[in-house]
């Protein structure tokens, strides 16, 4: 029988916000029995409520389920009360668990905003939130709430403390672009990729010029990379230049620390005959490599394929209409506890099995469900 003790280990140690006469119910099952529901494709609630009756006797052999199977008020409850910090706290040393950590690994943030959690009773806009993405090993490292009455930039440096980002390089897009964000990820080991626009209206003037300055690149030290991607009719060329010796002629290494290369990135895309093109520019502490560069800047965006894009359109994120309390925010949790543990499948199914499959495949078949919590 699978032993869930390492799940367990991870989350006992989110203290319940219940009084002792309301707790019939364990903490740790209802955590279990809400990781299940999202694992199966359940998306609120009153699914966790279905799953854990539908599948009660499953449940009993792991679980001691004193009081039965919770309501759907029950979890609605619980999960509108429980800190939310805790909970992402507990996700994210379960994540860290889970990541094999390589030198030079990507990670990049993102913020991405829950549509519908708002309550307009209340006056509770939209959840935003930030995530970090390891993209390489296709997990959700972490997330921070981004503050009602702040924006990202406030809420990148809280998420970047709670990571472990020695030896990894870090991207992000032109809201990162911020000299405290570069000198504290410098500071942490890691190093940087940061686009940059017009919210930092000199820096972007000074390195467009000097890409435009340099034509074809003549009689200037420079490395260039190009790499091609074909995918349904869609065609994608990105071609890098990046210079390192620049920078420091610029005086861009004397206001950001660790600052070591510029980029630019043209993509030049083709989707079933109609063209677009557009020119990126970026600042790294990397080396003037425009191969590493380019791969860093397409890693970034993964975090719009592979994690947002999982969110919204397997996971029914956007459509969530989850708004009272904590409970938008720990639902968004448990959704990303849910698309870690099946990107860690390494269960051998015929094709490239999508997550919506291997979700069908855990509400239809307990072994594998049981499977998926321990590999």
């Amino acid at each position: 029988m699978p032993d869930f003790g390492e799940f367990i280990e991870h989350f006992s140690v989110i203290p319940d916000p219940r009084v002792d006469r309301t707790k019939r119910h364990i903490l740790t099952d209802i955590l279990f029995m809400g990781v299940c529901t999202m694992l199966c494709g359940g998306e609120g609630f009153t699914d966790m409520e279905d799953f854990a009756t539908m599948r009660e006797e499953w449940l009993r052999k792991y679980l001691d389920l004193p009081s039965g199977i919770p309501s759907h008020d029950t979890f609605r409850r619980v999960f509108s009360i429980l800190d939310p910090a805790a909970l992402t706290q507990c996700f994210m040393a379960w994540s860290e668990s889970l990541h094999e950590a390589t030198d030079g690994e990507v990670i990049a943030l993102d913020g991405k905003t829950i549509r519908h959690s708002f309550d307009t009773a209340s006056g509770q806009p939209a959840l935003h939130i930030i995530s970090a993405w390891a993209s390489e090993n296709g997990l959700a490292l972490g997330h921070v709430k981004v503050d009602n009455k702040t924006n990202e930039i406030r809420a990148l440096p809280e998420l970047l403390k709670m990571l472990s980002i020695r030896g990894r390089t870090i991207t992000m897009d032109a809201m990162g672009c911020q000299k405290d964000l570069a000198e504290q990820i410098v500071d942490g080991g890691g190093d940087y990729v940061l686009c940059v626009k017009a919210n930092q209206i000199s820096l972007h003037e000074d390195v467009k010029w000097f890409f435009g300055e340099c034509e074809d690149f003549s009689g200037v030290e420079h490395t260039y990379n190009e790499s091609e991607e074909k995918d349904h009719g869609r065609i994608e060329v990105r071609k890098c230049w990046a210079v390192e010796g620049e920078a420091k002629w610029l005086g861009l290494g004397e206001e950001w620390k660790g600052l070591r290369s510029i980029a630019a990135v043209r993509g030049e895309r083709n989707i079933r005959g109609k063209s677009s093109a557009e020119t990126r520019y970026y600042i790294s502490s990397l080396p003037g490599d425009a191969k590493k560069i380019t791969l860093a800047v397409r890693e970034h965006w993964a975090i719009e394929n592979s994690l947002h894009w999982e969110l919204d359109v397997t996971k029914n994120e956007d459509m969530s209409r989850v708004r009272k309390d904590n409970a938008p925010e720990n639902m968004a949790t448990l959704r990303r506890i849910g698309l870690n543990i099946l990107s860690k499948d390494k269960t051998e199914m015929k094709g490239r099995p999508s997550m919506r499959r291997r979700m069908k495949r855990a509400a239809w078949a307990g072994d594998y469900l049981a499977q998926l919590l321990v590999s």
